[in-house]
C-alpha cells in the first residue's frame, strides 16, 4: 500500500476520533463544566486530518503514487472529514453553531453532484468528473470555516458565509459541467 493510501487511511481513521472529542466537548460545556483539553484535542485532530489531504495528494502526484484505491478513497475522506465536521459542530454545543442553512447546502450540493454522477455513468457507462477549481475553493473555504469556528475566533460567520457562497458556485459549476457531459456524451437511441 503506498504512502498516500496510508495517509488517506488515516484521514478516515481520524473522523470518529474527532466526532467523540467535539460531541464529549458539548457535553462538557452543556453540564456547565467545560472540558476545554477536549476542545483542544478536537481541534488539533481536524488540523491534522486536513492536513493529510493535501499532504497525500501531493506525494501521489511527486512520487507517482496514483492509484485506483486512491482515487476512491481520498474523496471519500474528503466529504467523510467536512460533512462529519460540519453536521456535528452544527448541532453540538460549542458556544457557536453553523447556521441551519449550511449543513443543508453543503449535504444538498454533494448530493446533487452524486446524482449527477450516477446519471452521467448510466448514460454514458463511464464517468470523466474532473475536480474544478471552485470545487477546491469551496472545500477550502469550509476548512477554514470550521477551524474558525473550533477556534472560536469573533466574526465566524464570515467565513461561513463566504464557504456558503463558494459552495453553491461549486455545485452551479458542477451542474453546468454535467449537464454539457450528459448533453454531447448521452448514448444515441436505437
Amino acid at each position: 500500500m503506498t504512502l498516500a493510501n496510508q495517509l488517506t487511511i488515516t484521514r478516515i481513521l481520524l473522523i470518529p476520533v474527532f466526532v467523540f472529542l467535539s460531541i464529549s466537548y458539548g457535553q462538557s460545556l452543556d453540564a456547565g463544566a467545560p472540558l476545554e483539553w477536549q476542545r483542544v484535542a478536537a481541534i488539533l485532530v481536524f488540523i491534522l486530518a486536513a492536513a493529510t489531504d493535501g499532504l497525500d495528494g501531493y506525494i501521489a502526484r511527486h512520487w507517482n503514487q496514483r492509484s485506483r484505491l486512491g482515487s476512491v478513497l481520498d474523496p471519500i475522506a474528503d466529504k467523510g472529514l467536512l460533512l462529519t465536521a460540519i453536521v456535528t459542530l452544527s448541532f453540538s454545543n460549542w458556544n457557536q453553531a453553523f447556521p441551519l442553512w449550511f449543513p443543508v447546502l453543503v449535504i444538498a450540493r454533494d448530493v446533487v453532484i452524486l446524482a449527477g454522477c450516477g446519471v452521467l455513468y448510466f448514460l454514458n457507462e463511464g464517468l470523466d468528473v474532473k475536480p474544478s477549481w471552485t470545487g477546491k475553493a469551496a472545500t477550502a473555504a469550509q476548512m477554514v470555516a470550521i477551524a474558525w469556528m473550533m477556534l472560536q475566533l469573533p466574526h465566524y460567520l464570515a467565513s461561513v458565509y463566504l464557504a456558503g457562497i463558494l459552495t453553491l458556485i461549486s455545485g452551479v459549476d458542477y451542474l453546468i459541467q454535467g449537464s454539457f457531459q450528459a448533453r454531447h456524451h448521452a448514448k444515441p437511441h436505437s
